[in-house]
């Protein structure tokens, strides 16, 4: 009988204990109010999720779904994204069907909901990446490379040859030729293939030369032979010889 109220009292402690723990959990419990209610909602929403990506510039990946007139379509968060021909590359696209089910880098660059609207650009990514490639190219470019090239423009000033590296720089219109030249269209034209060397690098600009590759022509010296000591200047005799007194 006493094990017996022993053992009832012990379950009761358990129960009194645990209930008192329940109480302190429920306690302790953060309470969710409304406003925490309608951020929920409002994380949910997919146009505040594009919203966000378009305000940090969120690199986002995707598939290129459907071919549309003047671009093509992406979904993001569930939403239709537009990407614009000219937003989808850094040259001309010639046939949008190349893109069909492609996957490539975006992001956001306008958002809006009351017109169901949602575009997308994959131009500013790319002009970011061809940034850092050029920065990586001219750091490993060395002064005195020699390179070939191709002129792709003309100016006053000197032309602009594109290199085989991929970069550009300028050929001055000094350093075209050890000639005087006054123009760079009186010896050269678009498309020419020439071969420069690298003898500066400035904030990012390569400057190139054509002259310092010309082979320097050594005028031919003119021998000049000196009279000897005794038929240099006129005797005496020699101007009296003939004179009659």
């Amino acid at each position: 009988m006493q094990s017996g109220c022993i053992e009832n009292l012990s379950k009761l402690r358990c129960c009194t204990m645990s209930e008192e723990m329940k109480e302190e959990l429920q306690e302790n419990e953060p309470v969710e109010t409304m406003a925490d209610y309608e951020d929920h909602i409002d994380d949910a929403n997919p146009w505040n999720r594009v919203t966000e990506y378009m305000e940090n510039k969120t690199v986002l990946p995707v598939k290129v779904e459907g071919i549309v007139n003047g671009g093509v379509i992406a979904m993001v968060e569930g939403l239709r994204g537009f990407i614009p021909a000219s937003k989808l590359s850094l040259t001309y696209i010639e046939d949008l069907e190349t893109y069909l089910l492609k996957d490539i880098e975006v992001q956001v660059i306008d958002v809006d909901q009351a017109n169901n609207r949602l575009v997308l650009s994959a131009r500013e990514i790319l002009k970011e990446k061809e940034r850092k490639a050029r920065e990586e190219q001219i750091a490993n470019l060395k002064i005195g490379t020699v390179l070939n090239g191709t002129v792709e423009t003309l100016q006053n000033y000197g032309a602009f040859v594109k290199l085989e590296n991929g970069l550009s720089g300028l050929v001055h219109v000094s350093q075209i030729s050890q000639k005087r030249v006054k123009v760079p269209s009186d010896v050269l034209n678009v498309g020419d293939e020439v071969k420069v060397k690298v003898i500066g690098i400035k904030d990012g600009k390569v400057s190139l030369s054509m002259k310092a590759l010309e082979e320097v022509k050594e005028e031919p010296v003119e021998k000049v032979v000196l009279p000897k000591s005794e038929d240099i200047g006129t005797s005496l005799g020699d101007l009296f010889k003939n004179l009659k007194l």
